[in-house]
């Protein structure tokens, strides 16, 4: 990188490339990833619930 001048101007031609979401498609990402965060939560915490069960099972067979 020889000449700074010339890099921006060849970052700010491949800037204007980019294709940038709509507003509407950023929406429905923000949703599906919120969506997804509550499923994986549930999911984890009824697993935790499982296995808080089975090891309290085992703790009390075993004393």
């Amino acid at each position: 990188m020889k000449n700074p001048f010339k890099f921006i101007q060849e970052v700010k031609q491949e800037a204007f490339k980019v294709t940038w979401p709509t507003g509407k498609e950023t929406m429905q990402g923000t949703l599906m990833v919120v969506a997804m965060a509550i499923i994986a939560s549930l999911f984890f915490l009824l697993l935790d619930q499982v296995l808080k069960f089975l090891l309290e099972l085992l703790l009390k067979v075993s004393f």
